[in-house]
Parts: C-alpha cells; sequence; structure tokens
C-alpha cells in the first residue's frame, strides 16, 4: 500500500507500485485537469503536476515515487493562486487551444510561491519542460509576469468588459480551458462505455496474407475484435478521393505504416492495448517506393490508377524561355522542404454512442463535422440524418485533424456493439497515422530586367503526398498557385504534381503548401538582388502585390491589398539592422477556385440574458467562438451581461465547412452578421424578453470565384491575407529577433489576433529550423516527441507584432484571416537573414544555422 496527500487529503493506494501518477489522477480519481499529450513520454509537460512543492511531470512517474509526498493539482491551488493566474492567462490573451494551459499553470504556481517577482528570463527557465503548440509563449510568459504582480499586490485581474469588435473580449471558455474544467473528448465518460485500440501495419507496404485474431478474442475484458469483413457500408473513405481503407482486408497490400489492420473493443484501455499484441499478421513484405522524384516512372504502383495524385498548371503571358533570354538577370535554385509533424497537443480521440433510433452520436474534434457525417454514414451504410456529429473544441488542429483518424473507428464499433465506445490515439500512433506537411522538391529559374522588374518564373514542384489523398492534392495545387508569392510577375510557367508513396500521408497543415514554395520564391528574389545589385527591400515594394496587380494564377486584385503597409510598417527596422533578411507572403482565404462555400448560423433568444448561437466551424484554439460572439455583440448591441452560448454539431443543422483556409472568420462572421440583423430588426422598440424562444437563420455563401480553367477574368479566391516579416540576428549569427507585419483587416481581438501572430511565428521558426519527421524508407526511426525538433520557450526570440487593419470589403466589417498567412515568410527570411550573415545560400529545411555546412 502506497500512501501519500492528494490536494490536501489523505489518500492510500493499493494497486500496481510501477502504475504512472497520471493514470491515477485521471482514471483512478477522474481529475482531468492533468493532461496526457505524450503518452508516458515525458516530453509536454501537459501532465506537470506539483510534488512536495517540485514539478512532477505525472506521466513518468510511478505512484512509488510519490510514497507518503504531497500531490497538488490546479484543484488543490489555494482559490487566489487558481483564480489568479487563469484571470491571468485570459487577460493576456494566453489561452489558446488550451490543452497545455493546466501543466504550464502548475508550473507558474510552483515559481511563484518561491520566487513572487521573476524575472522574464527565470519564466522562461521555468517552462523549460512545458510545450505549447498554438501561442508562441510570448502570451504566456507574459500572463505569468502578470500574475505574479496581482499576486503581490493582492489584486484581482480585471477583464475587458467591452464586447464588440475591436476589442480583447476574454475567449470563450478560455478561463475554464485554463483551469482544466472544460472537457476534451478523452475527459468524457458515459456509463457502459467501452474503449478501442488500433492495430497499425508492420510495414509500410505488405500483402496481408491472414489475419488471426483468435489469441486476442480469448483475452479477459476483450469483447470483439473487428477487421474488414464487419464493415457493413464503404471500406473506402476520404475528404476527396475515396482511396483510404478503414481497415486493410486480407489479401490486400498496406501502403503506409499508418494502415489500419484490425481494432479492439474491450472493457477497458489497457485489456484493449493489450489484445492488440495476441494478433497475429502474416505479410508477405513488399519494397515500398518512398522517393517521390521516383514515382513518376516507378514500376511500384501505390494506387491502381498510377502514382501521380494530381497535376497543376499555370502557364500565363509569353513563353518564360524567350522572356528569360532577353531578361538582364536571371536565377535558378532547387529547393527541398521535409515532412514535418503538426504535434497537436490533444491527440486523436473520439466517442460514439448508440441513439435509441438506429442512429449514432459521435463526439469528435474533427476540423469537418459534416465531412464526418458524410463518411461516417457512408461506411455504416446508413442516412446521413442518422449520424450526429458532436464537434468538441479541440486541443490543436493546424490542418492535421481535416481527415477521419479514430471517428469512424468508434462509430462502427459503436453502432455493432449497441454501446458507448472511446477510441483515442496515443502519440506514437498519432505520429505514425495522421497526414502530415508534405515533403517538396522544388526547381526554380527566376528573372528580372534591368531595372529590377520582374519578368518570368519557371517553377517544376513535385509534393510526396504518401500513401493516400487526403488534401494533398490541392495542397500541391496552392503551392503552385501560390508559387510566384506575394508578387506581381507578367509571365509565369508553372507545374506542380501530388505523387502517391509508401510513406505516411500528407495533408492539410497550416499555410496549406504555400510555406514551402515562399522559401524558394523569396530566397530566389533575395538572389536576383545579389545579382543585379538591388535594394532587398525596395525591391520587394516595386514588385509587391497591389490593387490591380496580379497574382501566380492571374486573378488581378482589389481593395484590401495591405502588402506595402506591411513593408513600410518594416522598413526603418529594415534598414537600422545589419544582419537582417526580410520575406513577403500571400495567402489566400477561403478554398475558392469555383467551388461554393456555405455558412449558417442559428440564433435562438433562450432568456432575456442568454442566446444560443449555432454553426457548423470548429473550434481548436484560434478563436472562432470568440469572434462569432463578437460580431453578434456588435450588431446587437450588447454588453456582457448577456450569456452568448456556442453550439455545433451536424444534428443542428447550422452547416459550417471544413476549418481550413483561414476562410471561419469571414464566411462566419457574415452569417452571424445576417442572422443578427434579423433578430436586431424583431427588436425595433422591444427587448429581448419580447423574442425568448423565437430563432433567427441566415446562411452566407460564396459561389462567384471562378475554376483554374475559366476562360475570362480570373476570381481564383474571394481574400488573400499578406504579411512581411524580418529575422534579425545578432553579432554571433543567432535569432534576436522577428518583425512580423501582417494584414489581418479588422482586427476583432487585438489579443488573440497577437497570440496568433506569435504562435505563428514560432510555428514558422521550428520550420525553418529544427522541425522534421523522423522517418526513413517509410519507417520512423523515432515515435518519441522530443525528437520533432518542437520549439520550446527558451528558443524563442523576441516578436514584434505590427497589426496592419486593411479592410477587406469581403470580411465582416473588413476582417479577413490570419491563421496561416504568420507561418509562411519566416523561414525565408530567416534562411534570407543567414545569407547575409556568412554568404551561404540554403536550399533545405530545417536550415543549418551559421557556423555549419549549408544544405
Amino acid at each position: 500500500m502506497i500512501s501519500f496527500y492528494l490536494n490536501g487529503q489523505k489518500t492510500q493506494y493499493e494497486g500496481d507500485e510501477k502504475t504512472s501518477l497520471l493514470n491515477f489522477l485521471r482514471n483512478e480519481k477522474e481529475i482531468t485537469s492533468v493532461k496526457d499529450g505524450c503518452s508516458g513520454q515525458a516530453a509536454c509537460g501537459a501532465c506537470l503536476v506539483e510534488l512536495d512543492g517540485k514539478p512532477a511531470l505525472a506521466c513518468s512517474t510511478p505512484l512509488k515515487r510519490a510514497a507518503n509526498k504531497k500531490i497538488v493539482t490546479i484543484e488543490g491551488f489555494p482559490e487566489n493562486v487558481r483564480r489568479t493566474l487563469g484571470r491571468a492567462f485570459v487577460a493576456k490573451g494566453a489561452v489558446q487551444c488550451g490543452y497545455c494551459t493546466p501543466g504550464i499553470l502548475s508550473r507558474a504556481k510552483i515559481l511563484l510561491e518561491n520566487n513572487p517577482d521573476p524575472s522574464r528570463d527565470e519564466v522562461v527557465k521555468a517552462l523549460r519542460a512545458n510545450v505549447c503548440r498554438c501561442t508562441g509563449y510570448v502570451k504566456i510568459i507574459d500572463a505569468i509576469l502578470m500574475a505574479a504582480q496581482a499576486l503581490r499586490q493582492n489584486r484581482e485581474i480585471a477583464w475587458e468588459k467591452k464586447t464588440g469588435i475591436g476589442y480583447s473580449t476574454p475567449k470563450y471558455e478560455g478561463y475554464e480551458k485554463a483551469l482544466g474544467i472544460s472537457p476534451y473528448i478523452d475527459d468524457m465518460k458515459f456509463e457502459g462505455m467501452l474503449y478501442g485500440a488500433l492495430k497499425f501495419s508492420e510495414h509500410p507496404r505488405a500483402e496481408v496474407r491472414k489475419i488471426d485474431v483468435s489469441a486476442a478474442e480469448q483475452q479477459t475484458g476483450v469483447v470483439r475484435i473487428f477487421t474488414a469483413r464487419d464493415i457493413p457500408g464503404k471500406r473506402y473513405q476520404g475528404i476527396h478521393v475515396k482511396d483510404w481503407p478503414v481497415l486493410v482486408a486480407e489479401g490486400e497490400e498496406t501502403r503506409c505504416i499508418g494502415d489500419v489492420v484490425a481494432g479492439v473493443v474491450a472493457e477497458s484501455e489497457e485489456t484493449s492495448r493489450q489484445a492488440l499484441k495476441q494478433i497475429q499478421v502474416d505479410y508477405e513484405v513488399l519494397e515500398p517506393l518512398t522517393e517521390m522524384t521516383a514515382a513518376a516512372d516507378s514500376p511500384i504502383h501505390v494506387h491502381a490508377s498510377g502514382n501521380l495524385l494530381k497535376e497543376t498548371v499555370i502557364c500565363r503571358g509569353q513563353s518564360v524561355d524567350q522572356v528569360f533570354a532577353s531578361s538582364a538577370h536571371v536565377v535558378e535554385g532547387v529547393f527541398e522542404t521535409p515532412f514535418v509533424e503538426h504535434a497537436f497537443l490533444e491527440t486523436e480521440a473520439s466517442i460514439a454512442l448508440p441513439d435509441d433510433v438506429d442512429g449514432v452520436t459521435v463526439y469528435s474534434q474533427s476540423q469537418g463535422i459534416f465531412k464526418d457525417r458524410q463518411q461516417i454514414a457512408s461506411l455504416l451504410d446508413m442516412p446521413e440524418e442518422k449520424v450526429d456529429i458532436v464537434q468538441v473544441s479541440a486541443g490543436g488542429g493546424f490542418g492535421g485533424k481535416e481527415d477521419l483518424s479514430v471517428q469512424h473507428h468508434a462509430a462502427l464499433y459503436s453502432m455493432a456493439l449497441q454501446r458507448p465506445v472511446k477510441l483515442r490515439l496515443n502519440r506514437a500512433e498519432s505520429i505514425r497515422m495522421h497526414p502530415k506537411r508534405h515533403r517538396m522538391r522544388m526547381n526554380y529559374k527566376l528573372a528580372c530586367d534591368a531595372k529590377g522588374k520582374l519578368t518570368a518564373l519557371k517553377a517544376r514542384i513535385v509534393g510526396d503526398t504518401g500513401a493516400y489523398a487526403s488534401v494533398g492534392g490541392e495542397v500541391v495545387a496552392r503551392t503552385g498557385t501560390h508559387a510566384a508569392a506575394a508578387f506581381h510577375i507578367p509571365n509565369v510557367d508553372i507545374m506542380a504534381g501530388a505523387y502517391y508513396t509508401n510513406n505516411p500521408p500528407a495533408g492539410a497543415f497550416r499555410g496549406f503548401g504555400v510555406n514551402q514554395s515562399n522559401f524558394a520564391m523569396e530566397s530566389m528574389v533575395d538572389e536576383l538582388c545579389i545579382r543585379g545589385g538591388f535594394d532587398r527591400w525596395q525591391f520587394r515594394y516595386d514588385n509587391a502585390l497591389a490593387a490591380g496587380r496580379m497574382t501566380t494564377t492571374g486573378h488581378i486584385l482589389g481593395k484590401g491589398v495591405g502588402l506595402r503597409q506591411c513593408l513600410e510598417a518594416v522598413k526603418d527596422a529594415f534598414y537600422q539592422t545589419e544582419y537582417v533578411g526580410i520575406a513577403c507572403a500571400i495567402k489566400n482565404c477561403g478554398i475558392g477556385n469555383g467551388l461554393e462555400e456555405i455558412s449558417d448560423t442559428r440564433l435562438k433568444v433562450l432568456a432575456t440574458d442568454r442566446i444560443e448561437l449555432c454553426h457548423g466551424w470548429t473550434e481548436m484554439g484560434q478563436g472562432i467562438h470568440t469572434v462569432a460572439g463578437q460580431i453578434l455583440c456588435e450588431v446587437l448591441g450588447l454588453d456582457d451581461s448577456v450569456d452568448i452560448v456556442i453550439k455545433c454539431s451536424t444534428g443542428e443543422g447550422a452547416m459550417g465547412g471544413v476549418t481550413t483556409a483561414s476562410r471561419g472568420t469571414v464566411l462566419l462572421g457574415n452569417s452571424v452578421i445576417k442572422a443578427a440583423q434579423k433578430l436586431k430588426a424583431d427588436l425595433e422598440g422591444r427587448s429581448l424578453a419580447d423574442v425568448v424562444g423565437k430563432e433567427y437563420s441566415a446562411r452566407f455563401m460564396v459561389d462567384w470565384t471562378t475554376s483554374p480553367d475559366v476562360e475570362g477574368e480570373i476570381v481564383s479566391h474571394f481574400s488573400y491575407g499578406f504579411g512581411v516579416q524580418l529575422a534579425v540576428l545578432d553579432k554571433d549569427g543567432k535569432l534576436q529577433t522577428i518583425h512580423a507585419a501582417h494584414d489581418g483587416g479588422k482586427i476583432i481581438n487585438p489579443a488573440l489576433y497577437e497570440s496568433q501572430i506569435e504562435g505563428g511565428v514560432v510555428m514558422g521558426m521550428g520550420y525553418a529550423l529544427s522541425e522534421k519527421l523522423p522517418l526513413k524508407d517509410g519507417r520512423l526511426t523515432s515515435e518519441r516527441m522530443s525528437k520533432l525538433g518542437l520549439p520550446k520557450a527558451k528558443d524563442v526570440p523576441e516578436i514584434k507584432s505590427i497589426s496592419i487593419e486593411c479592410a477587406d470589403p469581403m470580411g465582416p466589417f473588413g476582417a479577413k484571416g490570419v491563421g496561416e498567412i504568420v507561418t509562411i515568410p519566416t523561414a525565408a527570411a530567416i534562411a534570407n537573414a543567414f545569407y547575409r550573415y556568412d554568404g551561404v545560400r540554403r536550399y533545405k529545411l530545417p536550415l543549418k544555422p551559421p557556423g555549419k555546412t549549408a544544405g
């Protein structure tokens, strides 16, 4: 027996002394504020608790180490400390997805008890065990310092009381997320719930000869083993291309290590995972195709249709070869970028429950609940209206939760067994299964005239989309359609191909293929400036996109282009610094390209001080719920006495698209305005008390963009975001400061906007300097989160965020999306800064810093 004190209460434990403290807290004591982000790898800090006054990672702390000690979680904080820390994090905009926040609050509490007045450097040092993938750490450090001051002065931290646009209104459920009160899917339990686990392929390419589940079926606690034959509907699913098998059948080939060959459902997760080891799969191992540049001519066909998923071709203007011949300066380069892991702190999880009318309710963290519904209904061979997908706020996404992962498995198992089923991936499985940022190879040739005017671009781009389509065809297409970056070029010749391989799938990741081409293009722009002796800032300003100029696709821009304002905002800093790199960027808002984009809003007045707002978009930390609420308050003139309640499920009927392409603010914001205007009209001469129980619905639709092959005027997207970043090095060649000027249109919430910029910059910095999926020959060389190269607080330079409000004519009150654009120019800016320091051009990511051999 082990005895200890838990939040002041004497506690005893009689089980296995090797059981982790995390397992005990979450599963025995149901203290779910302590999060599981790395599955016992001691790599993320989401499980950090206090053990005898010192920080301890609960996931790697066996209970025997807790004997006779005092354990404190957030629930055991003194109330003034708990409240002050929570309010400080909300006030500073330090809560995005919130999954990492309780662990950080625990670390902050320990720090402040030992050092009530820490320096900024001391806070950074204290956070060395914690990972935040959303905020970029800046606001977290600010919040801890604010809380320290408030605790010293024994004062309450005030929140912004104004609720309309332009104010740092507290993030929706931000306080509850910070304190670990608001649940994520893995925190949820239902009576009679079973637990699932997945058996993954051991090989990137192999024929599955036989799947023997007999031994696993005999294990005590196992309820059922599922294989491909148990699927009643269509076994192949996918967002656009139905090429991804939910379960690989006997006689079929696996295409990557993320393929699933069987699923186990048991009375506990531990039992289901033990049973996985008893499943025997007989494989005929085959040679995998893992090199994308060999895919076009390889005799190995990943899919029967061939290895080319999609090719995008853009030819505009004169023959580029003729233009190159007459141009004053021509530069060429071949650039390579790696696979990168999203590393959202909350791994994939889902719970499915059968209902009373032959339907199923699925709790999902997905970025596209209506896509989930469509695919799950197809899998189960049932009408879509019998499938209700309830969106639970996700602990990060960044594009990596657009595809089905575990939702369909949970639904299949739940319907077959008529019991609730939870299924979650551990960290190693998450890295193995979900799509990554595309690895790419880009061959660029760029020219300008003697005065520095860009004349022609030729680009040949190959993207490794891995084993399945996901949205890989669209991602690599976007690489091509943004190949010229944020510059007007009259003549372009671009080919971008997405190819299947036996690597893990690649799909959406913040920036959606534009990060790769921006790195190549901006490096080439710098090379032209060197070749022609041009001023790097002026060259960019002269060639920058503006009203009346064309994007890569030939889309002639109108109003709402703030790129030159961004350049002007960093001009002084650029010229005042010796070792500085600069890069501009453009990113589409909306999917566009001739596709309809729809957003519904339904308002229901629940009481005189309570309005329900239903929509179909995913909250994953970016603040879409907060933005919707602020826009509603702006239209109706509401103050903070009225509670806005957000609901998001397919059963509510308010349709939204996949939360991608930086479009949520524009599409949802406009539909909220339309619905709110109906309510406002009904309130003429009346109060909310007079309309309690009434509903007001509206739809906003974009149906005027054009397909890529249109004849005549091209309108590729309804809007674009723009940005410019400077990377400044110190005298030793170390990254010191990043200036980030971004055109976000009208800023709805300044604190959340700045947090998006800082988080995006740090994610872009990680892409530039350290992040790379450890993969060789289609297999992971490490399943450890610590090997992904994720930045921590100690790695973050000073970030100077500059807000440019160039109102977009399409946006709600002039707003536009900024979620992706902020990650895009960082890598190129840092690469160009390194060149300024040592004169070595770098062609591969991650970059090798000055002093090391550059690739």
